[in-house]
C-alpha cells in the first residue's frame, strides 16, 4: 500500500487561507490504512479547520466528503456536481490521487493535505514500513522476497557492502543488512550457489524511461 502523513495543521492552514469554500476529499484505500486520509480523519481534520477559522472570526464553508478511489476515474468523475458549492478542494489523498483529481478537474485549485512516503506493509498496529520503490523490474525471485533497491540503504544490486558487520547496515544501525537477510534465506532454502549470480548494476538514469512511466493492457482498453 501507499503509506503518506499529513503535513502539519499549520501548513495545511497556510494552503487553504484565500479560501473560504473548502471542500476535504479524502479517499478509502491506501491512506485510510495507515490512518491518514480515511472518512474519520477527513472528518477530524474538518473539525480542526472549522475551530480555527471560528477562533480567527471568519467564517467557513468546509464540507466533507470521501471517494473510494481518487485515482480512478469510476469515482474522481462524480465530484463534478459537489465542486460546485466550493473554492477549492483540500485532498488526503496520496500524490496520485491529487493529481488525478486536479487531471480531472483543472479549474478546481486541489490541494494536498498529506505528504506522500513510500510504497509499504503493516509491520504492526501503528507501524508502516518500505517494501518497494516500483523500479519497474522485480529481482524478488532471485532474492526470495526481498528487495535490495527498497531494503539496501544504498539501493546496491550485489551485496553485502563492505560497510555492513554483523548484520546491520552502517548507514543506519537500527536497520539489519537487507543482503544479510538475502543470505540467510538463500541458506534456509538451501539455495546459497544463486548468491554467486552477478545481477548487472542497474542504469537509473533511464529506469523511468524519459519521463513518467505507464502500463497498458491492449485487452482491457477502450
Amino acid at each position: 500500500m501507499i503509506v503518506a502523513d499529513r503535513k502539519p495543521f499549520d501548513e495545511i492552514m497556510k494552503m487553504i487561507s484565500p479560501y473560504e469554500k473548502i471542500l476535504l476529499l479524502g479517499c478509502n484505500e491506501c491512506v485510510t490504512v495507515c490512518a491518514v486520509g480515511g472518512t474519520r480523519e477527513t472528518a477530524l481534520l474538518a473539525s480542526q479547520i472549522r475551530i480555527r477559522r471560528q477562533i480567527e472570526g471568519r467564517i467557513t464553508d468546509v464540507g466533507e466528503k470521501t471517494l473510494e478511489r481518487q485515482c480512478d476515474p469510476e469515482y474522481a468523475n462524480t465530484l463534478a456536481e459537489s465542486l460546485n458549492d466550493y473554492d477549492v478542494v483540500l485532498s488526503l489523498a496520496c500524490g496520485c490521487g491529487v493529481q488525478f483529481v486536479a487531471e480531472n478537474y483543472p479549474d478546481m485549485p486541489i490541494l494536498p493535505a498529506v505528504n506522500t512516503r513510500f510504497m509499504g506493509v503493516t509491520e504492526q498496529a501503528g507501524i508502516w514500513s518500505e517494501r518497494c520503490q516500483g523500479c519497474g523490474n522485480c529481482v524478488l525471485d532471485r532474492t526470495r522476497g526481498i528487495c535490495p533497491v527498497a531494503r539496501c540503504a544504498k539501493s546496491i544490486m550485489n551485496g553485502p557492502c563492505g560497510g555492513s558487520h554483523g548484520g546491520v547496515c552502517e548507514v543506519n544501525d537500527t536497520l539489519p543488512c537487507a543482503w544479510q537477510l538475502i543470505i540467510d534465506r538463500l541458506k534456509a532454502r538451501g539455495e546459497l550457489e544463486t548468491y554467486n549470480e552477478i545481477e548487472k548494476p542497474r542504469d537509473w538514469s533511464t529506469s523511468r524511461d524519459g519521463g513518467p512511466r505507464k502500463r497498458i493492457r491492449e485487452d482491457m482498453a477502450l
